[in-house]
């Protein structure tokens, strides 16, 4: 009995923790807090209604999605990015799925095409029904789907310690949109390119797909840091 007690309660513990991430990442979307800012972890205690601890999970959980950064004695602070760093991580994402992209265009299979047409469907549904938090998670599995059905193991796992930068950029996306649909929308072109089966129409889709979020993440970044 008390072993399954044990257990309830370590659930009931980690799902107050993901609410509270949810939260702080609603805010985060939100603007709440600006980049650099320090979370004071007693006070979202006291406006969450729970003790510290839960508060601090949640606060590592966020540092490893890329959106908090800690320091030492100092706490939690908002993530920065400056216009080097937003430029690298953009880069580097484009050589990964333009590579991805150029192998999955020889060797689409049908399930394949549905399970992307599938994912892209569950962007459009989140994107009218969902939270900020679940429209980011749909489109960073849609852009993960082209990398593992390229057959690039490797590639996948670089794809997936890229995702935390990418979480953050993709925030910042959504943000240059008042319609979330639209940001989803802007994922059909590379899938009709890709049902073509040419690599190199499937590249130019891809190439432009992040092309112009990388155009206007950067214009974007360089208007806020002028203020």
């Amino acid at each position: 009995m008390t072993t399954t007690t044990q257990g309830f309660a370590t659930i009931q513990q980690r799902d107050l923790v993901n609410q509270i991430a949810d939260m702080l990442t609603e805010a985060l979307l939100k603007g709440d807090f600006a980049p650099g800012v320090h979370l004071a972890e007693a006070q979202l205690a006291r406006d969450f209604g729970v003790s510290r601890a839960p508060v601090r999970e949640a606060a590592r959980l966020l540092e490893s999605r890329g959106m908090l950064v800690s320091q030492p004695r100092r706490g939690f602070f908002v993530r920065t990015f400056n216009a080097d760093e937003l430029e690298d991580v953009y880069d580097l994402r484009l050589c990964l799925e333009r590579h991805a992209v150029r192998l999955l265009a020889g060797k689409l299979t049908d399930e394949m095409e549905a399970a992307l047409t599938h994912q892209l469907e569950k962007m459009r549904q989140v994107a009218r029904d969902g939270t900020a938090v679940q429209q980011i998670e749909e489109d960073v599995a849609f852009h993960r789907m082209l990398c593992e059905f390229s057959g690039n193991q490797r590639l996948v796992r670089v794809f997936d310690e890229l995702c935390h930068e990418m979480r953050f950029c993709i925030l910042l996306i959504g943000q240059l949109y008042d319609d979330a649909m639209r940001v989803a929308d802007t994922h059909e072109p590379i899938l009709e390119a890709l049902r073509t089966r040419s690599p190199d129409a499937g590249e130019a889709a891809l190439d432009y797909h992040i092309g112009v979020a990388q155009q206007r993440v950067m214009e974007m970044f360089r208007e806020r840091a002028k203020r």
